[in-house]
């Protein structure tokens, strides 16, 4: 009998990028990336790339609690973004790339509060990390040319320059959490 599913929900920069990372994590079922944050119903790429929908570029992952924690999805999450940069990735600048933790539960509010406090006191970053945390409200799936990006197009700019560094940092630093090779 498999296990129970969880969910988590992350913003940090370009989907593209979380997601990617986020595949490769044993434990995790499932990636679709897509929008969350903001006011405006039903939002597509477009209206989120104008940076008026509200709406972060997100990630929502399926994942077993009983192979990976929730803890460890976030520790992967602070390495692999910069989560002391305001509304921005990098050169993708605009409130749809912000970072954030969409909490779904008390114990994943506090889990992401605990992990906070810990890089906050443990000085990891030189300055004060801006990272949001706030209540998942309705997650909306962007459009299938999204999904999986990365897998269909590695040697796009944006994934060879973007992507493909952030999934060698992962690696380096996350062996233990790579998915056994089928």
């Amino acid at each position: 009998m498999p296990s129970q599913s969880e969910c988590a929900v992350l913003a940090g920069g370009c989907f593209w990028c979380l997601d990617a990372v986020y595949r490769q994590v044993r434990g995790v079922r499932d990636v679709v990336s897509g929008y969350m944050g903001g006011s405006l119903p039903d939002p597509d790429y477009d209206a989120v790339c104008t940076g008026r929908s509200g709406h972060a570029e997100v990630v929502q992952i399926e994942f077993d609690p009983e192979v990976i924690s929730y803890r460890d999805l976030l520790e992967v999450f602070f390495v692999i973004h910069d989560p002391t940069q305001l509304n921005r990735q990098g050169n993708d600048v605009g409130s749809q790339y912000r970072s954030a933790i969409f909490w779904r539960s008390d114990v994943q509010r506090v889990c992401a509060e605990q992990v906070l406090a810990e890089l906050e006191q443990g000085e990891v970053f030189a300055v004060p990390i801006v990272t949001e945390l706030t209540p998942a409200t309705t997650f909306y799936a962007a459009e299938a040319y999204h999904q999986d990006y990365f897998r269909h197009h590695p040697g796009q700019g944006y994934c060879a320059f973007v992507v493909s560094p952030k999934l060698d940092k992962f690696r380096a630093k996350f062996a233990h959490l790579l998915k056994q090779e089928t």
